[in-house]
């Protein structure tokens, strides 16, 4: 999976009125919640600033990366787990990240179909019904994409998360859900017809 390093400092000031401040200067407000616990079970968090500008190339983006979080001068890997966006100019205003370490996480990855259908051969449309699938692993054991194989994929015929397998990976997204389908287009359907009407 592709890395990305993002610099980061920390956050000293956590007021309504710093964070605003911090936004004015092109800071995002972080926060990174490591694998260590407190007292009552629940993971450690430490408040970072990172460069609006720096986190962009981490989330303006179709691939999902590993981020090497350079916090003055200690590196940690994170992954990005929940983003937050002024609603009005799509700006990030706050991040979480998560620590990892060698045990299994979970994490969105893309679906890459490959192949040409059959369905499609016969003119129907093929259509990416889930653009994710939440997989769980190692995070040195995910791709960079979920390659399928669709070319046996017939006119009208779907692909269920239960027809999938991918070495080493765990599927966490439920196995009804359809991943990708052959939809029947108006002139397959006439064909289709017409050649019922023939026989």
């Amino acid at each position: 999976m592709k890395e990305i390093t993002l610099t980061a400092k920390v956050r000293t000031d956590l007021g309504k009125k710093a964070s605003r401040d911090a936004r004015r200067e092109g800071l995002v407000p972080c926060v990174v919640y490591g694998v260590e616990k407190d007292a009552n079970g629940l993971p450690v968090s430490q408040a970072l600033l990172v460069s609006q500008k720096e986190l962009a190339k981490a989330i303006y983006t179709p691939n999902v990366y590993i981020i090497n979080l350079d916090i003055e001068g200690k590196t940690v890997k994170v992954i990005l787990k929940d983003l937050q966006c002024d609603f009005v100019k799509d700006t990030p205003v706050h991040v979480d990240f998560y620590q990892i370490t060698d045990a299994p996480i979970v994490m969105e990855i893309p679906v890459k179909l490959n192949g040409l259908a059959e369905g499609v051969r016969a003119g129907g449309k093929l259509a990416l019904n889930v653009r994710k699938l939440k997989v769980k692993a190692s995070y040195t054991a995910f791709p960079d994409t979920l390659d399928i194989d669709v070319s046996h994929l017939g006119l009208g015929k779907t692909m269920k998360v239960a027809e999938l397998n991918f070495e080493g990976l765990e599927i966490i997204t439920p196995k009804e859900v359809v991943v990708c389908a052959v939809r029947m287009t108006r002139a397959a359907r006439a064909a289709a017809d017409a050649a019922a009407a023939a026989n």
